[in-house]
């Protein structure tokens, strides 16, 4: 009505031009993430930190992984040694071994146990916990369709009938435009 067609043809132009949009601020670039990240010289000094504790971890694993293998490779020699009484070494072996199986038997129990009290947990606590919710949902979505019902259609179908009675007092020229 007093709109300029020119203001009307940009309208149309800026649809075109965002048309999988929901509307036109969606598909304005953002700012690039490729800036580069400029750290703190507080975070910096942490980030350094951090990597040479990593880095001293790293050598000390090293370390240890050689010292291990020079370990087992001089016991290899004292062992092949014929004077070395190997069935005493054999038999501290094998009870070592034996303690092993023992430790390793009290942490599978110890597993199944936090399993089967995870389990429970699921089925007592979580379980309720899910069958509320879906509960709370369906209730909000019956609430949600009888607010729909009978406060937004009545209200839409009298926005409706009054847009027409003002239309019809603006033809008969009671009401101005």
């Amino acid at each position: 009505m007093g709109e300029n067609p020119a203001a009307r043809n940009e309208i149309a132009r800026d649809e075109i031009n965002y048309p999988l949009c929901y509307n036109k601020f969606m598909s304005i670039s953002q700012p690039s993430s490729e800036t580069t990240y400029q750290p703190t010289p507080e975070k910096s000094a942490e980030q350094r930190e951090q990597e040479q504790q990593v880095k001293r971890v790293m050598i000390g694993v090293t370390v240890g992984a050689v010292v291990l293998l020079v370990l087992l490779g001089v016991a290899i020699f004292f062992l092949l040694q014929p004077a070395t009484p190997t069935d005493r070494i054999r038999d501290v072996f094998i009870i070592v071994v034996a303690l092993e199986s023992l430790v390793i038997g009290v942490a599978m129990i110890v597993l199944i146990v936090q399993l089967a009290s995870l389990i429970n947990l699921l089925q007592n606590e979580i379980r309720p916990i899910l069958n509320a919710t879906t509960e709370t949902v369906n209730n909000l979505r019956g609430t949600a369709e009888f607010l729909g019902e009978n406060v937004v259609e009545p209200v839409i179908k009298l926005n409706g009938y009054l847009a027409g009675l003002y239309r019809m007092l603006e033809l008969m020229g009671i009401k101005k435009k």
